[in-house]
């Protein structure tokens, strides 16, 4: 269970009280973007409590070395072309690997995941709380977890988690009272919503 975009301190120590899994942090463009040292703050503020993950999005490879080399993560997720040089790298620095597949597009049915840790599968726009086709998701079968994205909230978490028997959850801004603003009750519902699912599932 992975809440993205978080965007301050105070934010991430919510999400961690929550019971979520990780916490991302958006170094790509988007509404939920952070610099670098307001990520290396909140990085900071929750080492050893939750996993932190960078988000990426098109960036080239010396933007994310850049980024990495200065910023303390366990995950690294990629929307976007992910190089080999990129993978070998990350690798050496015992960096978990999440590779970001677009449902709607032809990557999704083709791509060879044995290089990565899990797959999250999002929508066309990711960040933009639409939801996708998620029958989708239980034809194609992966050899790696699978995180499902695109359009969670609350509400729909747990059909979501039952329909696609995903082994993940990531939400943005279905838990927001705006673009970055974390709202409590919106997260601790998804997290709990989400953890029911999970358990039903054996998971």
């Amino acid at each position: 269970m992975k809440v993205c975009g978080v965007t301050n301190v105070s934010d991430a120590k919510m999400v961690v009280s929550s019971g979520a899994s990780a916490l991302g942090l958006i170094l790509a463009a988007s509404p939920r973007r952070v610099t670098l040292d307001q990520a290396r703050e909140i990085a900071a503020a929750t080492n050893g409590e939750i996993i932190r993950c960078a988000v990426f999005r098109d960036n080239d490879d010396e933007f994310i070395f850049e980024h990495l080399d200065a910023l303390d993560v366990d995950v690294v997720q990629v929307h976007g072309s992910l190089s080999a040089k990129l993978l070998e790298t990350m690798r050496e620095r015992s960096l978990l690997i999440v590779k970001a597949l677009n449902i709607e597009d032809a990557e999704f049915e083709h791509y060879d995941e044995s290089g990565v840790d899990a797959v999250l599968i999002d929508g066309p726009r990711p960040g933009s709380g639409v939801t996708h086709a998620w029958d989708r998701l239980r034809e194609r079968h992966f050899a790696v977890p699978v995180i499902a994205a695109g359009g969670l909230n609350p509400s729909n978490v747990a059909k979501v988690i039952s329909v696609t028997t995903a082994w993940g959850v990531d939400c943005a801004s279905g838990v927001e009272s705006g673009p970055g603003k974390k709202d409590r009750d919106m997260v601790e519902g998804f997290v709990s919503s989400a953890r029911g699912a999970f358990a039903l599932l054996g998971a």
